[in-house]
């Protein structure tokens, strides 16, 4: 079903701005017990709304099935640059006045990686994800995790069982939810009165400026700006007290939220990004025909050369079992007749296939049985880690540019 009001604003003025055509959930890693079944592809578009500027897939699809149809294979704890990632942000946001005693509610707590180091500061900490598998994964670290889709009913539940939160944070989920206002309420709700909302998700302008469209895909409903974060916060009676821009996953907006009651002063940082912005021209759909164009260009040069180097007897494989690069391949339409095998350093997805394009993934290591070989990096946000390891593994490998 085609969304026919935007999320935020419950506007009809939508326009579709990219159109990356027919995919299956990106997020979604088949079994091998599970090949001789179907994958539902939908239609991969975005829609910007023209009254506020949220940007917003315009297909709606079933978070149940995006998330529980399969086993989810996504852990927070996937590489050293996740790791230190989180464990940086434990570090930082308990300097933000955490007690010993207080409570951290993570939302979209995956495997417990991130509550874990919030435990080193001795506060309490409990998860609510979507996925049943990262609840198992979680409670082998000790984290307690609700299972279930975030909104105000989720919040009260979180809350009767372990009282109000000092902190609410969320990290790379907001932007798969289908009520994003609800969500941020929910937020609202679990928050003691002097509590911090806290999430951080990919950062629109970054993906458009750097040509990633690969971040687009199912379980990513909603695109964030500067501008509709603090539309969406508003909403939810929230104010924006603070915003970093860092680069995780390729460039990724935090912000920092308090009741609007407690918050004093306009956040210049929010508005500074908002004109910026405007200025870069992100709620005009002109600018995304050039942006279709450009990505259009790259993927016809990108299958002559890979057509050349077959012809030539070099094996093409691709490197990292990311969501993000189940767009690219399904969108580039790769396949086992092109690339040999996906290899990922993590068990959960070894063995198993790539959505729509059923390339088998592998362990890293049978990369060093290859003679001529060209790597495509799918998780470019650690092509520099990924590039050492790979020519540990084999020096002969040569790496493409998508």
């Amino acid at each position: 079903m085609f969304r026919t009001m935007c999320m935020v604003c419950r506007s009809s003025d939508l326009q579709t701005i990219i159109d990356l055509g027919m995919h299956p959930f990106a997020d979604t890693f088949i079994p091998e017990s599970r090949l001789s079944e179907p994958d539902l592809h939908y239609p991969l578009a975005c829609d910007l709304c023209l009254s506020c500027g949220h940007i917003q897939s315009r297909c709606e699809t079933d978070p149940v099935a995006r998330y529980s149809d399969h086993d989810y294979s996504y852990t927070s704890s996937n590489s050293t640059v996740s790791r230190a990632h989180w464990e940086n942000y434990a570090v930082n946001l308990a300097r933000t006045g955490l007690r010993p005693g207080d409570l951290v509610v993570e939302v979209g707590s995956n495997d417990g990686y991130l509550l874990e180091q919030f435990r080193r500061s001795d506060v309490r900490t409990l998860g609510i994800d979507a996925a049943p598998a990262m609840q198992r994964l979680a409670a082998e670290r000790g984290i307690e995790t609700l299972v279930g889709l975030f909104g105000p009913e989720m919040a009260r539940k979180a809350k009767d069982k372990a009282g109000p939160a000092k902190l609410v944070v969320a990290n790379n989920v907001l932007n798969h939810s289908d009520d994003v206002v609800s969500f941020v309420s929910g937020a609202r709700d679990l928050l003691a009165p002097d509590g911090t909302f806290v999430f951080e998700l990919p950062y629109w302008p970054d993906g458009i400026r750097d040509g990633h469209f690969d971040q687009i895909y199912h379980e990513h409903v909603s695109y964030l700006t500067a501008r509709s974060s603090d539309r969406i916060v508003r909403e939810a009676g929230l104010a924006i007290i603070d915003v970093e821009l860092i680069r995780y996953h390729g460039g990724s907006i935090r912000v920092y939220a308090k009741r609007a009651q407690q918050a004093t002063a306009t956040c210049d940082g929010i508005t500074g990004l908002i004109q910026q912005e405007i200025g870069e021209k992100m709620f005009d759909p002109a600018m995304y025909r050039d942006f279709l164009a450009a990505i259009q260009a790259r993927r016809s040069r990108f299958l002559e050369e890979i057509h050349r180097l077959r012809a030539n007897g070099v094996v093409i494989v691709a490197v990292g079992a990311a969501a993000k690069g189940n767009t690219l391949l399904n969108y580039y339409r790769l396949d086992p007749t092109t690339i040999t095998c996906v290899t990922d350093s993590s068990p959960l997805k070894q063995g198993k296939y790539t959505p729509g394009t059923r390339i088998p993934i592998r362990d890293d290591t049978v990369l060093a049985g290859y003679g001529q070989v060209a790597a495509l990096i799918l998780s470019w946000n650690l092509t520099d880690v990924l590039k050492r390891i790979l020519h540990g593994l084999n020096p002969q490998i040569s790496f493409l540019q998508p």
